[in-house]
């Protein structure tokens, strides 16, 4: 299969436009429409409902679109494994949230890394908290950076670094009784800390903004009279500079980064280098 279709048919399930999608993919609308054809051909199904203005998955497209974005990023892999070089001989592909490619410390990490093993490519994905786990089995990330780590057979947990989330605001002296008059910037950082944020009353409102972007949220909460729970590692320097302010009398979450992969890993060798490598605060394993 061409994966150039996979990758047409993507653009158009993200944009859900023709024109859109030929606009961003440097092709003609014709073109695009030809693609998807040819793909809906091979497959033997119609992929998108066509309706003017309204571009819509069929059942079948939506049971294509894992296996396109698994194909294309197993193939991305492919081609820069088969293209590795003298100077470049080991890769690893390393898969975490969005979020967590924001904290501060990550790319000193990764410069050590570099710096441990030497003719190393590495591969940095930014990967959905609820892929995670697919894409360690299905092999396509070797190692995922999480602050869930899933409980499955055959996957390696260890801790790497302890954090908080505070709750924080740009406005001085807040309480928790002056929260009501200030609108709530909420940053999904997964399951258990949605539970927890739902038993604080004064934040039980309608966020100004969701979102799963630690930098976005700051940006905006800088800029605004707002109040969320933000990582200790992100907004240090705000706080230090006198920026943002902790919420007084609010509670402070403990959370953790962990290092995930299979433990069937046939780059288990470069693996345990880059885990001997410092990630600002180690811990024991888990």
């Amino acid at each position: 299969m061409d994966t150039e279709l996979l990758r047409t048919f993507l653009e158009v399930t993200k944009t859900r436009h023709f024109g859109r999608a030929a606009d961003n993919l440097f092709l003609t609308q014709s073109a695009v429409s030809f693609r998807i054809r040819q793909l809906e051909s091979q497959l033997g199904n119609d992929l998108f409902s066509r309706q003017r203005g309204n571009v819509q998955l069929t059942a079948a497209g939506e049971r294509l679109q894992p296996y396109a974005e698994a194909i294309l990023q197993t193939w991305g892999r492919a081609k820069q494994d088969v293209a590795l070089s003298d100077s470049l001989t080991k890769q690893v592909t390393i898969g975490a949230s969005p979020m967590f490619w924001e904290f501060d410390g990550i790319s000193d990490w990764i410069n050590r890394i570099y710096e441990a093993e030497e003719g190393l490519s590495l591969r940095l994905e930014s990967v959905p908290r609820q892929s995670m786990a697919k894409r360690l089995l299905d092999k396509s990330i070797d190692v995922s950076i999480t602050s869930e780590p899933p409980r499955i057979d055959n996957l390696q947990v260890t801790k790497v670094r302890d954090f908080q989330l505070q709750l924080v605001t740009r406005v001085p002296d807040c309480t928790m009784d002056d929260l009501n008059s200030l609108p709530l910037v909420f940053l999904d950082w997964g399951t258990r800390f949605s539970v927890e944020h739902s038993r604080i009353s004064e934040l039980q409102k309608t966020p100004v903004m969701h979102t799963h972007s630690s930098r976005m949220a700051l940006e905006y909460m800088l800029n605004s009279r707002s109040a969320g729970f933000l990582p200790s590692p992100v907004v240090a320097q705000s706080v230090e500079e006198g920026k943002l302010h902790p919420v007084a009398g609010a509670p402070v979450m403990e959370q953790s980064l962990f290092l995930v992969w299979r433990d069937d890993n046939d780059k288990l060798p470069l693996l345990q280098t880059m885990l001997g490598v410092p990630f600002n605060q180690v811990s024991e394993s888990v």
